[in-house]
């Protein structure tokens, strides 16, 4: 068939648009499609081999207990619940039951106020880290803030949602827990069951550390968590309170 002048003009663009084989050739030698090719498989090599370090690393960081750093686990004189755990050692231990139910990490609102599917978020391992050791933190927040409405500063009080902010959290434990040292290079400031705030996270100190002597936060923050058991602090830089609940400053 005769080709006519618009399919030769397409035809000559078409072929000066195609890459010049002969000059790639010459410039990186022959079989530099193999090269380009291997190339980019290592380069794909590395990059999932850095994501997948960064993602398991946590994984396979040595938890450290507090005995080898020659620390013994504080605990506390009061037994709200009386069930014969002691206060701190029961706010932990109630951490950890709760994570070990693997919560599906979903903001949800619940008429009870407490999750009762297993979702939630990071205020609820406080909030049932505290429920476990005898202390409601949905009631005792509610009645707070209806004596004392000034230091919330809440438009239209929920109680089904109030105690699982972070910022009344803060609010309600600046007022009734004993606020503590935030220096990571005091060891003997940290004990298992403290409270750690950040601006909007928060979690449980955890009785493991790193090789810094630093310990590991119990906390949930995303669905796509490893684990429930982190070592952050040093990592982060924005910690804005540290907290034990003791008995007799609640009222």
């Amino acid at each position: 068939m005769k080709q006519t002048p618009e399919h030769a003009e397409e035809s000559r663009k078409e072929t000066t648009s195609r890459p010049d084989s002969g000059f790639m050739e010459k410039t990186f030698g022959q079989g530099w499609k193999r090269k380009f090719g291997l190339v980019f498989l290592v380069l794909v090599v590395v990059a999932g081999g850095a994501g997948a370090w960064m993602f398991l690393s946590p994984l396979l960081e040595r938890r450290i207990p507090m005995e080898e750093f020659g620390l013994e686990c504080l605990q506390a004189a009061a037994d709200r619940d009386q069930d014969g755990l002691d206060d701190q050692s029961d706010i932990y231990q109630s951490a950890l039951d709760y994570l070990s139910t693997s919560p599906s990490y979903q903001s949800r609102y619940y008429s009870g106020g407490y999750p009762d599917d297993d979702c939630g978020v990071c205020t609820d391992v406080v909030g049932f880290a505290l429920l476990g050791a005898g202390y409601n933190l949905r009631d005792l927040m509610n009645a707070d803030i209806q004596t004392s409405p000034e230091a919330y500063q809440i438009d239209h009080p929920d109680s089904n949602i109030d105690f699982r902010r972070v910022r009344n959290i803060k609010i309600w434990l600046d007022r009734y827990a004993r606020s503590l040292s935030r220096d990571l290079r005091d060891p003997l400031a940290w004990q298992p069951g403290d409270i750690v705030v950040f601006p909007e996270h928060i979690g449980i100190i955890s009785e493991y550390r790193n090789a810094s002597n630093v310990p590991y936060v119990l906390h949930l923050r995303s669905g796509i968590q490893l684990s429930h058991e982190e070592d952050i602090l040093e990592a982060r830089n924005d910690l804005v309170g540290h907290y034990r609940i003791i008995e007799e400053l609640i009222p």
